[in-house]
């Protein structure tokens, strides 16, 4: 007898077969195609008590490259990059061209964040934002209470 692999479904498991039917293929809001999230840059999202700290990892762009915006509460981050390559010699010509995009979108909270204080810059292959918080929503010290 020997053991095989299944993944929920009653097809066996092959090399590079297994996650055929259980991975998104069909979830038309995932803008992600690539069982290896190579396409969407990974992102770090920290919060204390004076702002939230996001990183997004994007190593080979320029800050130029890059489009934040934010509408309401909703923050976007997207990117798109376009590089072509023409050489043309006597007898051929050799084109080359990329394209790479993303869009990452967060639901900031209501009422905390300092909207006109928000401020991005990128190096070292990280885009860093600052989204500081309103002085009303910041986490006070605590206050020690006397007893009468």
């Amino acid at each position: 007898m020997t053991l095989m692999k299944r993944n929920g479904s009653m097809l066996p498991a092959f090399p590079g077969f297994d996650d055929l039917f259980t991975r998104e293929l069909f979830n038309w809001g995932n803008t992600n195609f690539s069982s290896t999230s190579t396409t969407i840059p990974s992102v770090n999202i920290k919060e204390n008590d004076e702002s939230f700290e996001v990183e997004v990892a994007a190593p080979g762009m320029e800050k130029q490259d890059f489009n934040i915006t934010l509408d309401g509460t909703l923050l976007t981050i997207s990117s798109v990059r376009r590089n072509s390559h023409e050489e043309k010699q006597d007898n051929y010509t050799r084109r080359e061209f990329s394209y790479q995009s993303f869009q990452r979108r967060f639901e900031l909270p209501k009422q905390v964040v300092d909207e006109d204080n928000i401020n991005a810059h990128y190096e070292n292959g990280l885009l860093h934002i600052t989204i500081p918080k309103r002085d009303e929503a910041r986490r006070k010290a605590p206050r020690l209470i006397e007893i009468a």
